[in-house]
């Protein structure tokens, strides 16, 4: 099952089942295109895994880290799937990163690895946008990492069962595929990464977690157009703005 947030023609948010470009509410069904999608949820915070492919490890010039390596995006990042995500002006390298997101199901802390089943609600799809030239120079990465509309989220939240173990998750900039991966790429896996990040802080319902991206970054232009795509969840598509 796949949920979804949208607005309906009278500016009320509604949250309905996706399916086949409809969502539905209350036994009515509404095209995509015809409404304005939100993110699929509204998280307290969202907390990033860097350098959690190997292959983009390497494309970085950085050494794999031994425990999960992690920041946080606060909720002022979020862009709306199917938008025009405007972004900074100004900056030599702003980059693209398709990353699978993990969405929290309940309030918990230490939960162990074994348990994590118990608390992911499903999953979805985002896009990690970096502000390069600021992050290189940063130590916390908020200038890098914390700007406005740096996590286009959705289109839905897909339950466990909708998505395989053996997904792949890719990019596409302009029709052109520049990430591609198996999820099982992964240097820390889904249970462990919830095991760390709950051993420090309290994870509340619709909290996001954004695992880490594949090889291939690269950076973003003014009218570009990324579709991200996790087997079994629908693609992830938005264009970017970036002022003179």
């Amino acid at each position: 099952m796949y949920r979804a947030r949208y607005l309906d023609s009278a500016g009320n948010v509604r949250i309905g089942e996706y399916d086949d470009g409809f969502v539905w509410n209350d036994g009515n069904s509404l095209a995509v295109e015809d409404v304005y999608m939100l993110p699929p949820v509204v998280p307290s915070k969202i907390v990033c895994v860097g350098l959690n492919y190997a292959g983009h490890a390497e494309e970085t010039g950085s050494k794999i880290p031994d425990r999960p390596l992690l920041f946080l995006k606060p909720p002022n990042t979020l862009a709306s799937p199917n938008s025009e995500v405007e972004l900074l002006s100004g900056k030599d390298r702003i980059d693209y990163e398709a990353e699978l997101a993990v969405i929290i199901g309940r309030q918990c802390r230490n939960v162990s690895a074994a348990d994590v089943n118990d608390v992911i609600d499903g999953y979805s799809v985002m896009n990690d946008i970096s502000n390069r030239d600021d992050q290189l120079i940063e130590q916390n990465w908020i200038r890098g990492k914390a700007f406005d509309n740096s996590a286009p989220l959705g289109p839905v939240v897909a339950t466990p069962d909708e998505v395989p173990r053996d997904a792949e998750i890719e990019l596409r900039l302009n029709g052109r595929v520049e990430q591609q991966a198996p999820l099982t790429d992964f240097i820390f896996e889904i249970p462990e990464i919830i095991e760390e990040i709950t051993q420090y802080m309290t994870l509340e319902r619709g909290d996001v977690i954004s695992t880490g991206t594949p090889a291939g970054v690269g950076a973003l232009s003014d009218g570009d157009k990324i579709s991200i795509s996790v087997d079994g969840i629908p693609p992830l598509n938005h264009s970017v703005r970036i002022a003179d």
